[in-house]
């Protein structure tokens, strides 16, 4: 069995679950999140927490548990509390700022890059140099945050670039010096 699958969700005070067919509805104070799972796995609400059940030993069903019980988990968690990835820029000119519904990033181009994050994320930049990304969808978020990384990933000569708060960049020497 799954560690991670055979443990149950406790569901908050305000969050609704329906469940129709394959398609898992949760609803909560932040919003509505619909996913749709395999029909292999078994979901059901119990005293006021989400069971993951799955039919039985194939290796497919097996994997699809413990993701399943993870989806799951990250709905209720996106509809209660949210979700949000912090972005530094580290850079000489390198700053962002909102353009009405997008965000523009200024990171060593010949242009502004502009990138619209939907209607579901907010972006803020408190400062010139600070992204937050934050939704209810887990997965909307980081790959959000992933795209607006990839306009300049940090390098490891001098740290330039864009780079997650908690990321740790492993710097190199570079060249020595001409004697």
């Amino acid at each position: 069995m799954s560690r991670i699958g055979k443990m149950p969700i406790l569901l908050p005070a305000g969050v609704e679950v329906k469940i129709e067919g394959c398609t898992v509805e949760v609803n909560g104070p932040k919003g509505v999140l619909k996913r749709e799972f395999p029909p292999s796995i078994d979901i059901q609400v119990e005293d006021g927490s989400l069971i993951v059940r799955r039919g039985s030993d194939v290796p497919k069903e097996r994997s699809l548990h413990g993701l399943t019980r993870a989806l799951l988990a990250n709905m209720v968690t996106g509809v209660t509390v949210g979700f949000e990835k912090r972005l530094l820029l580290t850079g000489v000119g390198y700053r962002a700022a909102i353009n009405g519904a997008k965000l523009a990033l200024t990171v060593g181009k010949s242009h502004p890059v502009e990138l619209d994050p939907g209607a579901d994320l907010k972006v803020e930049t408190p400062q010139p140099n600070t992204i937050i990304v934050s939704g209810i969808d887990k997965e909307r978020v980081g790959a959000f945050a992933a795209n607006v990384r990839s306009m300049r990933p940090p390098e490891p000569y001098k740290g330039k670039g864009i780079r997650y708060a908690n990321e740790v960049i492993k710097r190199k020497a570079g060249k020595a010096g001409a004697k």
